[in-house]
């Protein structure tokens, strides 16, 4: 259980003089905090500051605006903090006079961020800036480190800084790993940055490696993965290269419910591995070649290390005449904490419905992603990176050996549920994607794409057709990075 408090400190912002405290500051217990750790929402306003000489600090409309005189000034204010590891969340303001900062606690680089954006008037965002273990009395310091190139100055607009407690287990897809950007809504702009003199490369993976839409997810650091065939075959790894085998998700049966709800459905397509609301999350497809009756299932499970999956039927299904088809599931949780199944193929294109953190479908509004007006889309995937959403698609036609075409394509929205737009500004709904990753001479089709976050590094999973092999499906593991305007380069295939 999580209890939801806000921890604030004072009422009323001391300007200017170095290390004051306000009066009414009182004591507090750390060690009684400690017994049931909470989301800690520090309103900054509220807070005694520090100040570099010549520096301003300005409260405004129930917010802080903080004034650097030059490149290196600080700001800082302290704050007793329960003993546990927090993810730092910080809202600000960012417009085209902001400047870059670091943020440090208790001395310890937490994250650096930018708030420039080219665009005038207050542009309020929630970024998710890494992870940190705090305990007792902590000073935090956002310490100015230069401005954009473009930008005219060195503010910065805050509104509070957000500590949430870190579950146990790994983030899942698109978190500290994952199949379906799941668990996680980090901006990670220090992560997958791509650098012109080190290009991101194909990794040389080994072992086995037969493979069909790969869901990928990492826990104390062993990767895990879930993927089409009988009742979900399994693999392992604990560096990315060398690859074993491991259990099928459902053993030697599917669950019950899949011959009543998809009559003729056997093999288990397209799964999706993602970690929230404290459960490692299985979501998978039910359907039959070309058919439209299909649905999505749902199972879950306390560790990937151990136990077994416990299902929980279907989560959506599509009939004849739906505008959707409910297969290729994909989990994003956004930065409110709210998890998103995003799915579909062919028919209508992408789609996305809402999830409560259970894993059980909200409500029953259907919300369109992409389309390509009844042509080949499918396989979606979303993670968040530096103030975006990315959906990943592949286009085009799958499952045929070497004589696939499957391609990913790309598009991002500054919202979860769109409108998503190619980087030539396309919308997805009317066709757009920018292409992330095709095929060549040995490696043909590359798709059914899903995106790993582990610690800096990026990666992107997908399966390809052999061309060395008669066309057979394997695995394949690329490096991917984000050019500096912000769209994914793949080292595929």
């Amino acid at each position: 259980m999580r209890f939801n408090f806000t921890h604030a400190l004072g009422a009323l912002l001391s300007f200017g003089v170095a290390g004051c405290v306000a009066a009414d500051d009182a004591p507090v217990d750390v060690g009684l905090l400690g017994g049931a750790l909470s989301v800690i929402k520090i309103e900054v306003e509220d807070q005694s500051w520090s100040i570099s000489p010549g520096d301003r600090i300005e409260d405004n409309a129930q917010n802080v605006k903080l004034r650097a005189n030059q490149s290196g000034d600080t700001f800082k204010f302290s704050t007793p903090i329960a003993a546990g590891r927090y993810s730092v969340v910080l809202r600000h303001a960012r417009r085209n006079a902001y400047g870059q900062y670091a943020l440090k606690a208790n001395g310890s680089s937490v994250a650096t961020f930018d708030a420039y954006t080219a665009t005038t008037g207050d542009s309020w965002t929630t970024t998710t800036l890494g992870e940190t273990s705090l305990s007792g009395n902590v000073e935090f310091t956002l310490q100015c480190t230069g401005r954009n190139a473009a930008a005219s100055g060195y503010d910065l607009k805050i509104d509070y800084l957000e500590l949430v407690p870190v579950d146990g287990g790994s983030s899942g897809t698109g978190g500290t790993g994952g199949s379906g950007g799941s668990g996680s809504a980090e901006d990670r702009c220090d992560v997958g940055v791509h650098n012109p003199s080190d290009p991101p490369a194909s990794l040389n993976v080994a072992g086995n490696l037969g493979t069909h839409d790969p869901a990928i997810l990492v826990q104390d650091g062993t990767f895990y993965i879930q993927q089409t065939g009988p009742r979900l075959p399994g693999k392992r790894s604990t560096n990315l290269i060398d690859w074993s085998g491991s259990p099928s998700a459902f053993g030697s049966t599917n669950p019950a419910w899949v011959a009543r709800e998809v009559p003729g459905a056997t093999d288990l397509w397209a799964p999706d591995l993602s970690y929230f609301g404290g459960k490692y999350h299985l979501y998978y497809s039910a359907s039959t070649f070309g058919s439209q009756i299909s649905c999505i299932g749902h199972a879950t499970r306390d560790s990937m290390a151990s136990g077994g999956w416990t299902d929980h039927g279907s989560v959506i299904c599509s009939r004849r005449g739906d505008r959707y088809n409910a297969i290729d599931p994909n989990v994003i949780v956004d930065q409110a904490g709210t998890p998103w199944l995003v799915f579909g193929s062919f028919w209508d294109g992408i789609r996305a419905v809402q999830l409560d953190q259970s894993g059980a479908r909200v409500g029953r509004d259907v919300h369109a992603l992409a389309s390509r007006g009844g042509g080949a889309i499918e396989a979606p995937f979303v993670v968040r990176r530096c103030g975006y959403y990315y959906l990943f698609v592949s286009f085009d036609k799958c499952c045929s050996g070497t004589d696939s075409t499957y391609n990913i394509r790309v598009g991002r929205s500054e919202n979860v549920l769109g409108p998503y737009v190619d980087r030539n500004g396309t919308p997805m709904l009317n066709g757009g994607g920018t292409l992330v990753l095709q095929g060549n001479e040995r490696w043909r089709g590359p798709g059914h794409n899903a995106v790993l976050f582990n610690g800096k590094s990026a990666y992107n999973v997908f399966h390809a057709y052999d061309a060395s092999a008669n066309g057979a499906p394997k695995l394949r593991v690329s490096e991917l990075v984000w050019d500096g305007a912000g769209w994914p380069i793949s080292g595929g295939p």
